[in-house]
């Protein structure tokens, strides 16, 4: 399934929240459901905010378990994942909403709204103004997010109108010089993958001073780096997956001074 735009940060989540519960207020406060009309100025600046409040505190609520989803479905969000997400939402929401209703708004009234009155005439109607808000902001957020995660990947482009691979920069391990192409050794969800490009590797060096050169056929990310070893009488280095680069005598120097390795 298609990924639908989803944005994980936890103060995007919050800025979310914080405009549902003014959304929320504005809502009661002009169309007056819940006998609101009927309650006295002083109450309402005391039950409106608190429904705000509650709404925004459910929404925070479930975050763990958004988390959770995202988890689950391999840090992939579908727009399966987000309608599994707003069922929860919504559920969790009526039970508070109704809890708060009877025990706080009409406490020991007679004649409080029934169940299914309160559910297709004061709630459902609610959700239909409210939720879609929610859903435009959250897509809007999620986009915004996208769109900044891609205008931040890497783009090692090929020669002349061969494609190249487009990819963020904490993935990228490393590049590797195989006749006139290069092996871009990269992960994906924590998968190691291999990608050929038609490319030199002294041009690649050029436009990402950011990798380290180890050896003249290899161009590694240092992020990724994790220790030297001698390997068969050769010294390397070790990167994520457990890849050992071999570093030649050209390169032991820097190589050493950007791990901070005594170079004697």
């Amino acid at each position: 399934m298609q990924k639908y735009p989803f944005d994980q940060k936890f103060s995007s989540y919050l800025f979310t929240a914080l405009g549902l519960a003014i959304w929320v207020f504005a809502f009661l406060f002009l169309t007056e459901p819940l006998d609101v009309n009927q309650f006295k100025t002083s109450e309402k600046l005391i039950y409106l905010p608190l429904y705000g409040m509650l709404a925004a505190i459910c929404y925070l609520g479930i975050y763990p378990m958004q988390k959770r989803l995202y988890k689950h479905k391999n840090k992939q969000w579908t727009l399966l994942s987000e309608l599994l997400f707003f069922s929860m939402f919504i559920t969790i929401t009526f039970i508070v909403m109704r809890c708060f209703y009877l025990y706080v708004v009409v406490f020991n009234e007679p004649n409080p709204y029934s169940l299914g009155y309160y559910f297709t005439s004061i709630f459902l109607p609610a959700v239909i103004v409210i939720f879609p808000i929610v859903a435009i902001a959250r897509y809007a957020l999620g986009k915004y997010a996208n769109k900044k995660i891609e205008n931040s990947k890497l783009f090692i482009s090929g020669d002349g109108n061969y494609e190249g691979i487009r990819l963020l920069e904490s993935d990228l391990i490393l590049l590797e010089a195989s006749d006139n192409y290069v092996e871009v050794h990269y992960q994906s969800q924590g998968v190691l993958k291999k990608q050929l490009v038609r490319a030199r590797l002294s041009r690649l060096e050029k436009e990402h001073t950011q990798l380290l050169r180890t050896h003249r056929s290899y161009l590694i990310n240092r992020a990724h780096f994790a220790s030297l070893k001698t390997q068969n009488n050769k010294l390397g280095v070790i990167l994520t997956h457990d890849i050992f680069v071999p570093v030649s005598k050209t390169y032991i120097s820097q190589v050493k001074e950007a791990f901070s390795f005594a170079t004697n």
